[in-house]
């Protein structure tokens, strides 16, 4: 796909081996400060997970640097195409874990996991009968967009993933299951526990719904909804082709909707659907309580919206 847009989001992530993970966050954070670079980046001693956001010039200058280091010499990137900074500011941060699994029995991708499949050969396996779609992702990502006909976990954070499998191990006994994500990163332990708890027959999108979206041969199709992203764009269309549809309804009036917004009560701050009309009426509040709350930011999320009106006039 030809470039069209002055700014890019990358989407990558490795698993490997980062004993200096510490020292090689710090440094890491200040190159992208240097390059203006903003978005979200974590360092592990199990790897690296990121997504970051700027012009073409600064990620590609950003890739030539990950890639410069030779544990990450072939490292993939996500490419999507934007108008802007997708994240108002740079983190880089060391944790004990790119994606927070906490599991009793760690996972380690490099040596077990589902097999990888690429869009085309998942878009044909989608439409097999005997097979079973498990979303990796979380509950509140799923509503607004998933691969048709998927099992949906109730889980808000990957933590939750494990208590749910034991729970659900019945549907998926002797199924052939296919795992997705946004960018393939969770379903790389994901399909590694549910071979631990005992399944087989496992595997998983390579590149995630990202890939799958921006694939020539398969734009998206099966996915209804939009794909939930953590920056500030929230969601992004992921089918490409006439049958994009808009699944998730508004919190309030019940109406088809896929627009989230957070509470403006900043002691709730719920990410929810909500459509225009009862954003205004409820002055973006989840409910009564947080509307009248004191701290409520309303006024200020009105004269927002006000200043970008009169600019595009």
């Amino acid at each position: 796909m030809s470039n069209t847009k002055d700014y890019r989001v990358l989407l990558y992530y490795k698993y490997i081996d980062m004993p200096d993970y510490e020292e090689y966050a710090e440094e890491h954070l200040q190159f992208c400060k240097d390059m203006g670079l903003r978005g979200r980046i974590i360092v592990a001693p199990e790897g690296l997970n990121g997504t970051v956001s700027g012009t073409v010039e600064q990620t590609d200058a950003y890739m030539e640097y990950v890639k410069s280091d030779p544990r990450f010499a072939d490292m993939t990137f996500k490419i999507d195409e934007t108008d802007g900074h997708a994240f108002k500011k740079m983190f880089v941060r060391a944790k004990e874990e790119i994606v927070t699994w906490r599991l009793q029995e760690d996972v380690n991708p490099n040596e077990s996991g589902g097999t990888p499949l690429t869009p085309e050969a998942f878009h044909a396996a989608l439409q097999e009968e005997e097979t079973v779609v498990l979303d990796g992702r979380n509950d509140y990502e799923s509503d607004i967009g998933h691969f048709r006909g998927a099992i949906k976990p109730d889980v808000s954070t990957s933590r939750e993933f494990p208590d749910w499998i034991d729970e659900n191990i019945d549907r998926l006994q002797g199924k052939k299951v296919l795992t997705y994500c946004t960018g393939g990163i969770r379903c790389e332990k994901l399909t590694g526990l549910l071979k631990q708890k005992g399944l087989e027959d496992v595997y998983q999108l390579q590149g995630g719904i990202v890939n799958y979206s921006q694939d020539e041969n398969v734009q998206g199709h099966l996915f209804d909804g939009k794909c939930y992203v953590f920056d500030e764009r929230i969601s992004v269309k992921a089918n490409h082709t006439d049958e994009d549809v808009v699944i998730a309804h508004c919190y309030h009036c019940g109406k088809t909707e896929d627009r989230y917004i957070n509470c403006s009560n900043p002691e709730c701050n719920l990410q929810y659907v909500c459509c225009l009309d009862c954003e205004e009426e409820k002055q973006a509040a989840c409910c009564e309580e947080c509307r009248v709350h004191p701290r409520n930011r309303w006024p200020g999320i009105r004269e927002t919206y006000a200043a970008v009106e009169a600019k595009g006039d």
